[in-house]
């Protein structure tokens, strides 16, 4: 059985017993993590995630902390005074061991989340990181239903059948009726009640209010 798991930017396509460099992360050597992005799983059969296979994980032993090949790099400016610079660099890499690759279950494996050490904010763990990710992505679908109950709530309370076409009045268009329902009038009723001079809240025609009372 293989995976295709998603760490660092990167894809990697793992077994199990496989030793890989991956992109740095937050965790010491002998320590077991687990890699929740799984974009495919393969072997007797194939399931492809959209984006991610649920429920399905990649855990692995972190062997060791290590460098990378130096990387030189040169630059020179020809028509700015000649400069030239030339810079070296080692990526920083984890090298990891893969020991099981779930198929599902992994919410339930006890083992903490892979996190990379660049995107950990300063002085924040990587358990305290994983943490606040899950609690701001409950807090993100509370939100969304709050407002999804809120529109429902909104539509429960003014039927579509509770409201008048006020296009069906001389002069008003679409964008009239839509600054009449935003101030609260949605019925001929309710147009023909008010005042046009007095009437603040959007701009009412006299010929509005006479020709509302005829159709309320």
């Amino acid at each position: 059985m293989f995976a295709v798991m998603k760490t660092g930017g990167k894809q990697y396509k793992v077994q199990a017993g496989d030793t890989l460099r991956v992109e740095k992360l937050a965790a010491d050597a002998g320590e077991k993590v687990q890699f929740n992005e799984v974009l495919m799983l393969g072997g007797d059969s194939t399931t492809v995630g959209a984006p991610f296979v649920e429920g399905a994980a990649v855990q692995a032993e972190i062997v060791d902390q290590v460098k990378g090949d130096k990387v030189i790099h040169f630059v020179k400016r020809r028509r700015k005074h000649s400069s030239q610079r030339t810079k070296g660099h080692r990526q920083q890499l984890t090298m990891i061991r893969v020991t099981d690759i779930l198929a599902s279950g992994a919410d339930a494996s006890g083992v903490k989340a892979a996190v990379g050490a660049g995107i950990l904010p300063r002085g924040m763990g990587a358990e305290k990181y994983v943490a606040n990710k899950a609690e701001q992505s409950d807090m993100k679908a509370r939100v969304k239903n709050d407002e999804a109950q809120e529109k429902s709530a909104a539509k429960a309370g003014v039927s579509e059948g509770a409201k008048d076409d006020l296009k069906e009045i001389n002069g008003i268009g679409p964008a009239a009726e839509a600054k009449l329902n935003d101030a609260g009038i949605t019925t001929f009723a309710q147009l023909a009640a008010i005042d046009a001079d007095s009437f603040e809240a959007v701009k009412v025609k006299p010929e509005w209010v006479e020709e509302a009372k005829t159709r309320a």
